[in-house]
């Protein structure tokens, strides 16, 4: 299918800022609701939703074929199993209702009746998460942790440059943007200290990445080789895994991450899909030694998408604390889908699977505060003279994302997430 909301030189007879993330070439989805709605549907266009429920009942997709109710849903489910070819059209319909040429005057018409400006919306989970997997995908942080607490010299595990490396993490705990986090309690090691305490992290961390969604579901015993695995993948969130490194340092060994990550993970509410995202393709840093046949490929499977994170303080203080871009991950998610699947794992419409840690090559580009300040050793002076080591009760995090090309910038919005003290 042609992907006509792709044309960069389509205009939209809505306002849309100059900066805004949500240009007629983007067109994300999501869900929402206001004080008299229900939840349903929506898609991002300048500072508006579009009501997608009511395009569906005025009949703007009759003639795709789709039942009315699945624009009624309060998740986004039982729309991206349809599959691309129906949900690329309702995109593509979209692009024509909203085209600055539109010649038929129905759609600006209704307008009133299918525009919701974003401050007045509540925007909720965008899908529901059956299962989530966080991948380690990161060469530079991967090399940085490995440096912090194993080898400097030889920072990686022996598998790491073979397979992608993830853990099975906790979809319950996954929350929209927007939602408070509280500080989260548990056991801890101190340097100083004979045995285990317990009690509030001290040691509070984000961690920028991002997460493909699925919204094609295969078999038990299946297999998803890197060359399909992008027909299964529907879009991308920000996604934050707050972290407790504490907490982390002394339960990891032998099984992992546990406590440290099940307390919370932040998405953005805007699912951008993977259409809107094709001029952002690029090569996948180059991957030694060769990897083994089921993980091989070929053509553009990795997007340059520049990433950013700020601090807010409670002071509303703004500190950009790193910025980075999607393309530095040495497994592209492709790899890290046909990894996840050849033993026949099956995954499902809704599952979420986290890209890990996002760090570039420089010291500003690294995508936590454990590596930004090298486990406290180098703490980040703010412009109101405080300085910040972890992440402070009352600090909000933001995390930002967009790709831009040939003057059209495709955004994901925010993830945000603001800390309370533990209950």
């Amino acid at each position: 299918m042609t992907i006509k909301a792709n044309d960069p030189s389509l205009q939209s007879w809505v306002n849309i800022p100059s900066n805004s993330d949500f240009p007629i070439q983007n067109l994300p989805f999501g869900i929402f609701q206001t004080a008299n709605l229900s939840p349903r549907i929506g898609v991002a266009i300048g500072e508006q939703v579009a009501d997608l429920q009511v395009l569906a009942k005025h009949g703007f997709f009759d003639d795709l074929k789709i039942d009315r109710r699945v624009f009624a849903q309060a998740y986004l489910n039982d729309f991206i199993a349809l599959g691309k070819a129906k949900t690329s059209a309702v995109r593509n319909r979209l692009s024509e209702i909203l085209d600055s040429n539109l010649e038929e005057w129905d759609s600006k018409e209704l307008a009133p009746y299918f525009l919701h400006p974003q401050s007045q919306v509540q925007m909720l989970m965008p899908v529901k998460v059956g299962d989530y997997t966080d991948f380690y995908s990161s060469l530079e942080h991967a090399s940085n942790v490995g440096a912090m607490f194993r080898d400097p010299s030889n920072p990686l595990l022996p598998n790491w440059r073979h397979l992608p490396v993830a853990y099975h993490g906790r979809a319950s705990s996954i929350v929209v943007s927007g939602t408070p986090i509280h500080r989260p309690k548990g056991q801890t090691m101190p340097q100083s200290a004979q045995s285990p305490v317990f009690g509030p992290t001290q040691l509070l961390d984000f961690e920028l990445e991002m997460a493909f969604i699925l919204g094609k579901s295969s078999e038990l015993g299946q297999s998803i080789g890197t060359e399909e695995a992008e027909e299964y993948i529907f879009g991308m969130v920000l996604f934050n895994d707050w972290s407790a490194r504490d907490i982390q340092s002394w339960e990891y060994q032998p099984l992992g991450p546990f406590l440290s990550k099940n307390f919370a993970s932040t998405v953005s509410p805007w699912v951008v899909t993977l259409d809107a995202l094709e001029p952002f393709r690029t090569e996948t840093p180059m991957q030694e030694p060769a990897v083994l046949p089921y993980l091989q490929f070929t053509g553009k499977k990795s997007f340059d998408i520049n990433l950013e994170v700020v601090l807010q303080t409670e002071t509303s203080l703004q500190e950009k604390l790193c910025r980075s871009n999607f393309k530095y991950m040495y497994w592209n998610m492709s790899q890290q889908l046909a990894h996840h699947t050849v033993t026949g794992c099956n995954v499902n419409v809704g599952d979420m699977m986290g890209s890990g840690t996002i760090s570039g090559p420089s010291s500003d580009s690294f995508g936590s505060m454990l590596e930004l300040t090298w486990r406290g050793a180098k703490p980040i002076a703010l412009t109101d003279g405080s300085e910040r080591k972890f992440i402070h009760d009352g600090d909000t995090i933001i995390l930002k994302g967009w790709g831009e090309r040939d003057g059209v910038r495709i955004g994901f919005g925010e993830a945000i997430g603001k800390i309370l003290p533990a209950k």
